[in-house]
């Protein structure tokens, strides 16, 4: 069976009946063939922890590799054998492995992949999901949409071409998030009441740098791309758009302007982010701040507050997700999470994260939709925290108002002017 013939044969099972499910071991006929088998594009920390958290929670089977570096798949590719092999599955073939700047393109030929998690550098992510779309592979890709707004209009053309064609996913995994998931729907039914405010912060610290002796710059910037304006987007867009999204997701829009401040981290010793911004953003309905951090040697904490007319929504990643006021309302999530829990809390599998299963069911939601033909399409609202982001952090760089018409038109694109091709094989 053709890989064209077998995603046809997956959607066509999906319609036979909305009653009748037919599995995939059955549609295939065996373990092997059911499996949705998975690539994936930057074999970093991030990236392998995703792809391994499908592996035990989905069934796929990792199929092939691609990387700029052979350290980065010698080391994923340890990790990646060791979830096949629990799953009966055999170990990535050597054939399947791709190294250097055309490795992605290698990928994206291999007729035995059928979806792709794109982890590689977030200047990569436009360039990368558009190859892979066009060569038919459904797509996982990693947030931000893209470092620019060049990049951010290219992913909208690929969302609305391939939509319902392909599932095509962004990792904003805490939309998935079983606590964020509840408090959000709280507020779409006004259990907070109007929301007047929002306050957002996102408070970590210093990103170590990685030594890279006798490498080129281009190496290093590479190995450090979160220290690079152009190469991951800088701190608004590392970490911080997970609040951005929260907000978007919750006020179900977007916002008109935004004015905001910043700066470097004078302890800095390699890279050009800013390392600390305050912005201000005028949403149609409302106003909200955003407060980011990325120096120092603490970790502070991560937070988005919704101030309603009839109560307070709040969520932590560790201090809990709840709801005070006329419709009070807990999670679950250890609001102290620096404590123990106590046994009572043990009995009924209370959590301290309230990220406990973003990962997983962000995973299985996309597999299934493989599975099913119902397919995703996350293109439009990552791009719109992708843009939300880049406007705060175009206004703190540039101390003026940015307005989201004029952003999302511009020509705003950035050059991380590195020379690829000296990692390629010889």
């Amino acid at each position: 069976m053709t890989h064209l013939n077998r995603r046809k044969f997956i959607k066509s099972t999906a319609a036979i009946s909305t009653i009748t499910v037919v599995s995939p071991s059955i549609a295939f006929g065996s373990k092997a063939n059911s499996a949705i088998r998975m690539g994936i594009i930057g074999c970093g920390g991030r990236g392998t922890g995703v792809i391994s958290s499908m592996s035990e929670h989905t069934h796929i089977n990792i199929v092939a590799m691609a990387d700029l570096f052979s350290d980065k798949l010698e080391f994923a590719k340890t990790r990646l054998d060791a979830k096949n092999r629990e799953k009966g599955f055999p170990e990535i073939a050597k054939a399947s492995t791709y190294v250097g700047s055309k490795a992605y393109m290698q990928l994206l030929d291999n007729q035995e992949v059928d979806a792709v998690l794109i982890s590689s550098p977030a200047y990569t992510h436009a360039g990368f999901m558009e190859a892979a779309a066009a060569a038919g592979k459904h797509i996982y890709c990693e947030k931000p949409v893209s470092p620019d707004v060049a990049g951010c209009r290219k992913m909208e053309k690929v969302g609305e071409r391939y939509d319902k064609k392909l599932s095509m996913t962004i990792g904003f995994q805490i939309r998935y998030a079983t606590p964020y998931a509840q408090m959000v729907e709280r507020i779409h039914r006004g259990d907070i009441g109007k929301v007047l405010s929002a306050q957002l912060y996102y408070l970590s610290g210093q990103i170590r740098v990685h030594d890279t002796p006798g490498k080129s710059y281009d190496e290093k910037r590479i190995r450090n791309q979160y220290l690079f304006h152009a190469l991951s987007g800088g701190t608004l867009l590392d970490q911080s758009i997970h609040m951005l999204d929260v907000c978007n997701w919750a006020l179900r829009e977007h916002p008109q302007c935004a004015i905001g401040t910043g700066g470097i981290d004078p302890s800095q010793s390699l890279g050009d982010t800013w390392k600390h911004f305050q912005v201000a953003y005028e949403y149609p309905s409302t106003n909200v701040m955003v407060q980011a951090t990325q120096y120092g040697t603490q970790w502070g904490g991560v937070c988005a507050k919704f101030i309603g007319t009839e109560g307070t929504a709040e969520a932590y990643y560790t201090g809990g997700v709840y709801i005070s006021g006329k419709n009070p309302w807990d999670s679950g999530v250890i609001r102290n999470a620096d404590s123990e829990p106590t046994e009572e809390q043990r009995r009924t599998g209370a959590f301290t994260s309230s990220l406990h299963d973003a990962d997983r069911n962000k995973g299985s939601a996309f597999i299934q939709s493989i599975e099913t033909g119902n397919y995703l399409n996350d293109t439009f609202s990552g791009v719109g925290s992708t843009l939300t982001a880049i406007m705060g952090r175009e206004a703190a760089m540039s101390g003026e108002k940015v307005m989201w018409d004029n952003l999302r038109l511009s020509s705003h694109r950035l050059d991380p002017k590195l020379n690829l091709s000296q990692f390629d094989p010889v």
